[in-house]
């Protein structure tokens, strides 16, 4: 059993690569759930939308947001009302969250994410880190901003001071879901705003020193591969590198694969994780996916 901590862009891609060579029964995901919030009226999550539509083999692997070939006659529509979206929402992608939004009436939402990941054929289990609703505040140069502001209006631009979200309870299968797998695989997503909130819930750190933890970094030489992760690095102190993640990590991590443009940091990363693994970590192709993932697998198993 082996289990994943995503957040929606670089784990994802990733999990294309472990489908493929790891059985999805075995596999289970904790998706982040800080940037949750209501657009126009329906419930957003997109980290755990882009985990659903990935394992369904859905998802919109040009942007790593919504679902492929999808319409946007809604999101139009509401444009040329004068009502526009700070998301633009897909038709199909829209359908998708007016249900989890109708589910979350009468369930959790990791009940909802379990019946709508049932509905799409995903055999992995898919859980949201928390069933509460969070708040982040990107504090800048410009002024306090929602991460959405933040990322979309202003194409993460602005100088970045600090960040603050909100504290909430692990959803009721994280910390079993964790102490009960051979494995947890921390993907290559977002340290501050996707893994950092994961590892932030009660017990997560505890659990995560009970079982064997590979981690995938998300930087390479002094910049994240995507997103803004290195600026939100640089405004929390830490070292934008796969050292600074190695530290932040070091607690509860057995090994690091770091990509082969860091080999230099081998050595500096081994003083203080077990084992670290080099190898090409951009994944440009299913075959770099899948070899990463075997990669991983043999940190896990030798």
């Amino acid at each position: 059993m082996i289990c994943v901590l995503s957040g929606g862009t670089g784990t994802p891609k990733l999990l294309q690569g472990i489908k493929e060579v790891v059985n999805p029964e075995d596999l289970s995901i904790i998706v982040n759930t800080l940037e949750n919030d209501y657009f126009s009226g329906v419930y957003v999550s997109a980290d755990i939308d882009t985990v659903l539509y990935t394992m369904a083999d859905m998802i919109n692997d040009e942007l790593w947001y919504g679902v492929k070939n999808d319409t946007f006659i809604t999101n139009e529509r509401l444009a040329e009302l004068s009502s526009p979206e700070l998301l633009r929402i897909g038709d199909i992608d829209r359908a998708t969250k007016i249900q989890k939004t109708l589910l979350m009436q009468n369930h959790s939402l990791e009940e909802s994410v379990d019946i709508q990941a049932r509905h799409m054929g995903i055999d992995s289990k898919i859980i949201p880190m928390s069933n509460e609703d969070s708040e982040i505040k990107i504090l800048t140069d410009i002024g306090e901003l929602e991460f959405h502001e933040f990322l979309i209006k202003h194409q993460c631009e602005p100088e970045v001071k600090d960040i603050v979200f909100s504290n909430v309870k692990p959803a009721g299968s994280v910390i079993d879901t964790i102490k009960n797998s051979d494995a947890v695989i921390i993907g290559p997503s977002n340290p501050v705003t996707s893994i950092m909130p994961i590892l932030s819930l009660k017990g997560v750190k505890e659990a995560l020193k009970s079982t064997h933890v590979v981690a995938v970094s998300p930087i390479i030489g002094n910049d994240s591969v995507s997103g803004p992760a290195s600026k939100f690095m640089k405004a929390l102190g830490i070292e934008v590198s796969s050292l600074g993640v190695a530290e932040l990590y070091k607690d509860f991590l057995d090994v690091m694969i770091i990509d082969e443009k860091d080999e230099n940091l081998k050595d500096s990363i081994g003083e203080i994780i077990n084992k670290v693994i080099i190898t090409n970590t951009i994944m440009n192709s299913s075959d770099v996916k899948i070899n990463l993932t075997k990669k991983i697998l043999e940190g896990i198993y030798i």
